[in-house]
């Protein structure tokens, strides 16, 4: 018997053949005599409509938001149909669902006669995702006879007040936790717990940013003493590439935690960054699994590096960036011209994606998603305005059409030529590198090109990442459950 903790997302609960899905695999679990917990995610595209029928209320359009609120109640309403015979629990699940969906208008209405959906009301408003699906799973489970209770996590995950992007409060969640989840796992009961949000000291729900479902579920696995967090989705596991961008793509068998974390970071669309953190100093084990092809073993993710023959475990990368370069011969020793840079771009709200800066300093270049590019650039103009006045700083251009590649692998460590062999291979075919960064970590190396030598480019560098998978055995990490 283990203890396990379970993430569901989007598209594993999207529809009425999914959510069937969902409920199998947790009923093999239960049978082999596990405890789970089990975090789910909003339905596929719900929270996206939820975010449209705010900004639809701040403008006033209340025809767009109702019919909004409509389609999300016709998305639930399919899977009650389908999946929960007619009778009295048909009849209070929707009853739950009307009353939700009632409390979304209001609120919706609350927003249009404001004006503004400010963070802290944008957060309510896409919470509803999350209340409605886990309502609406449980339910569906319990017509099943599992042995189910849905929570809200804004009851067990306390955090700041910083909406839209909030961080825990890890004692008072941790005794939250404790005291609403471990009696239940002891009396046989499976929560069915939201993903996605939670809630200040006084109760304000607040969100943890996209894909926060994934570190509520690794919190919770964290607090729980898990012996795993499995994270369900629509694919086999942790790959060596898009596979849209390479056919070839391949499922790793076992990746460490730094290596998932660079991999969430630069691209890669299976695990939301900050998932690892709260189970690292616990070392528990993380496997990525596929919903709808549960025999396939998945990826485990662990504390231990494994060093590959050919180094390069896995190519991703980042598209829809800009660089900034700022540039000028009277920068030469003058400290902070840096630090001011980044103060600004974090003020006009951008993250920093990669750094790059020339030993002589005359220069450094960092890059931004495109979308922030021009208000960045505005912003570091204005901190440095008297640099630029004073010549000391002759410019700060923006290069747009890149994309940041990033070849992983823990085994680059101490591991001479790898850099090389990188570059020689782009050089060879002809893909010029407009500038390189590699942390001090040695897992990982970026490099910014045209966007138009993607595709060619991480087919080139996949070839190396597929010479380890090759040789890599699956056995080795476990059976599937």
């Amino acid at each position: 018997m283990a203890r396990r903790t379970m993430k569901f997302g989007g598209t594993s609960v999207g529809s009425a053949e999914a959510i069937k899905q969902v409920v199998a695999i947790v009923r093999d679990f239960l049978a082999d005599g596990d405890e789970l917990a089990v975090v789910v995610s909003a339905m596929s595209g719900v929270t996206d409509l939820l975010l449209e029928s705010a900004q639809a209320a701040a403008a006033g359009n209340k025809d767009e938001f109702i019919a909004i609120n409509a389609t999300v109640r016709q998305k639930h309403q399919a899977v009650i149909d389908s999946l929960i015979p007619s009778g009295a629990a048909r009849a209070a699940i929707e009853a739950e669902v009307n009353e939700l969906l009632q409390q979304h208008l209001e609120l919706c209405e609350a927003v249009r006669v404001l004006g503004e959906a400010t963070p802290r009301i944008s957060d309510a408003l896409v919470s509803f995702g999350e209340r409605l699906s886990s309502r609406v799973i449980t339910a569906v489970m319990e017509a099943e006879g599992l042995p189910v209770q849905q929570m809200d996590s804004n009851h067990l995950i306390v955090t700041d007040n910083q909406f839209q992007d909030a961080d825990p409060l890890w004692d008072e969640t941790e005794a939250r936790i404790a005291k609403g989840l471990r009696s239940r796992l002891g009396a046989g009961v499976t929560p069915i717990i939201t993903g996605f949000f939670g809630a200040t000291p006084d109760g304000t729900i607040t969100t943890l940013g996209r894909g926060g479902s994934d570190f509520i579920a690794a919190i919770i696995a964290a607090y729980l003493d898990s012996d795993e967090l499995v994270v369900w989705t629509d694919v086999d596991g942790v790959m060596t590439t898009d596979p849209r961008l390479d056919a070839r793509a391949r499922v790793l068998p076992y990746v460490s935690y730094q290596e998932i974390g660079e991999l969430a970071f630069y691209g890669a669309k299976v695990l939301h960054p900050k998932t690892v953190q709260p189970i690292i100093n616990r070392d528990i084990p993380l496997r990525v699994r596929n919903t709808f092809n549960p025999s396939h073993i998945g990826t485990v993710v662990g504390a231990k590096t494994q060093p590959s023959e050919t180094v390069i475990k896995a190519v991703t990368g980042i598209r829809d960036v800009s660089m900034l370069t700022v540039s000028g011969r009277g920068m030469l020793g003058v400290p902070g011209i840096a630090g001011r840079t980044f103060l600004a771009s974090a003020k006009a709200g951008a993250s920093i994606l990669m750094i790059s800066q020339s030993s002589s300093e005359q220069s450094f270049c960092f890059t931004v998603v495109d979308a922030l590019a021009q208000n960045v650039k505005a912003a570091v103009e204005s901190e440095l305005q008297r640099e630029i006045q004073h010549n000391n700083i002759d410019s700060v251009d923006v290069l747009s059409d890149i994309v940041i590649i990033t070849v992983v692998g823990s085994g680059m460590r101490g591991t001479p030529g790898v850099a090389g062999r990188v570059f020689s291979l782009l050089g060879e075919n002809r893909i010029n590198v407009l500038a390189i960064a590699q942390g001090s970590s040695e897992c990982s190396i970026s490099f910014i090109i045209e966007q138009r030598d993607l595709e060619r480019a991480v087919a080139e560098l996949h070839t190396l990442a597929l010479e380890t998978v090759e040789k890599d055995s699956i056995n080795r990490i476990g059976s599937p459950y």
